[in-house]
């Protein structure tokens, strides 16, 4: 990649119906190719946001073979883009419950990489509460995909506060973050860990939010945002559905890293 390539992040407010939201999601895509967009992330959970977290069990698929998984790799060859595809239930070795699995497709929409979130969310108080453990089983492979932009590291939500995640993915041009953060932990933290993250490993970083208030009464924090490798963010979107983009210029990423050259001076 030597000229500037324009990304996307779309942003959802899933509901309870997969086909509403895949319906939604190719009407987003094909909106962010127009843009001139090569490479575009959707949220976490994009396929269903449920009533109840065990309604996620109900759809899950096969890997490699199912409706949400062929409806999905059909919107990137449709709108000719990279699409790394949020997240989607894919059945585990574990009874009762599933992979968050991210996907990525070519814009031929043959599958080239799938990451399991590692980290799970846990957290209560504030009258919420919130264990994917309960219905999700961890993957355990950090994943690193070539594509057009270059080499991504592939992460989601909650992987965002552990840093030696992003630091084991090497020298990226960029790190893909599905999401569904909560309005309660996004407003305090989800800026400043994104923009962290980016400044660290000197890369972009190409967040893509649910945002907004869903069937279920769940509020989520939204701001999808693209941030440079100085930690400057270049498009913002605060709530509702939407696609945001921005141009990735390797040049700029390259000077940065020459001018202070903090990947070349770790010792740890």
């Amino acid at each position: 990649m030597n000229a500037p390539i324009t990304v996307a992040a779309v942003q959802m407010v899933s509901g309870t119906d997969p086909d509403a939201n895949l319906a939604t999601a190719r009407t987003l895509v094909l909106d962010a190719a127009a843009r001139g967009a090569r490479l575009v992330v959707l949220p976490e959970y994009f396929v269903l946001m449920g009533m109840s977290d065990r309604d996620k069990l109900a759809i899950a698929e096969t890997p490699g073979d199912g409706p949400l998984q062929a409806a999905t790799a059909a919107i990137a060859r449709d709108a000719g883009v990279w699409l790394i595809a949020g997240t989607l239930p894919l059945r585990a070795d574990v009874a009762d419950k599933v992979r968050n699995t991210t996907l990525v497709f070519d814009p031929a929409g043959v599958c080239r990489a799938r990451y399991d979130k590692i980290h799970l969310f846990g957290f209560s108080g504030l009258g919420e509460r919130y264990s994917e453990s309960d219905t999700i089983d961890p993957g355990s492979t950090p994943v690193v995909v070539d594509t057009v932009i270059g080499r991504v590291g592939l992460s989601v939500c909650y992987d965002l506060r552990f840093p030696e995640l992003y630091r084991g993915f090497g020298e990226i041009a960029a790190f893909a973050l599905p999401a569904a953060f909560t309005a309660v932990t996004g407003e305090a933290h989800w800026e400043p860990l994104i923009r962290a993250r980016a400044i660290e490993n000197q890369c972009y970083a190409i967040a893509s939010a649910q945002g907004g208030t869903h069937p279920s009464g769940r509020k989520t924090h939204g701001h999808s945002m693209i941030v440079d490798p100085w930690g400057k963010v270049l498009a913002e979107l605060a709530q509702g559905e939407g696609v945001i983009t921005a141009d990735l210029d390797p040049a700029y990423m390259a000077s940065v890293r020459t001018r202070l050259p903090a990947l070349r001076h770790r010792v740890l």
